[in-house]
């Protein structure tokens, strides 16, 4: 049996680059991994800026909606709500022996108020008030004595507020002044 042995020479690789080439070829390829990772990273960071984004967006389109839809219903609730306190008013003016029914009728008119309330309706009461264009709507104007010129006399229809956005405004009669004779 003869050995054979191979010769040290056999091994190496005669067209290898040196070992420095070497090494500048994996630092270009590591720093285009590099600028990519990063690319790759800015371009993440991006998209879950839009999708937060989309979120708050989506969030805010969905509660304007809701309050638009609860200020359609109590925009349609309300003259109910005023027809059920002037029947009580009349119903106490002229069935005063009634008195215990129309407690009765006033305290459920009291709940729903405050269950309206609870949804941030807020009645506007500007009685003795200046007056404001804003939140009054002026039906009339009459003499006072007591009450200064420009402020509200006497409330027609209440006014109200949902969410601190006037969603009805307050008919009002607005004071000239004392009489001039």
């Amino acid at each position: 049996m003869s050995k054979h042995h191979d010769s040290p020479s056999s091994d190496a690789q005669p067209d290898a680059p040196p070992p420095q080439a070497d090494v500048a070829g994996l630092l270009a390829q590591l720093d285009a991994a590099q600028a990519e990772t990063e690319k790759f990273k800015d371009h993440y960071l991006r998209t879950m800026a839009d999708l937060d984004n989309v979120r708050r967006r989506a969030a805010r389109e969905k509660e304007d909606i809701r309050r638009a839809a609860a200020a359609a219903l109590l925009e349609d609730l309300l003259p109910a709500l005023d027809n059920l306190r002037l029947g009580l008013q009349a119903a106490l003016q002229a069935h005063p022996e009634a008195e215990a029914v129309i407690d009765g009728i006033k305290l459920i008119s009291d709940q729903l108020s405050g269950v309206l309330a609870q949804h941030g309706l807020k009645e506007i009461d500007p009685t003795g008030q200046p007056f404001d264009p804003k939140f009054h709507e002026s039906v009339a104007q009459q003499p006072s004595a007591d009450i200064p010129d420009g402020h509200v006399l006497q409330v027609l229809r209440p006014g109200y507020l949902l969410n601190d956005r006037l969603l009805r405004a307050a008919s009002v009669v607005v004071s000239s002044g004392p009489a001039k004779h």
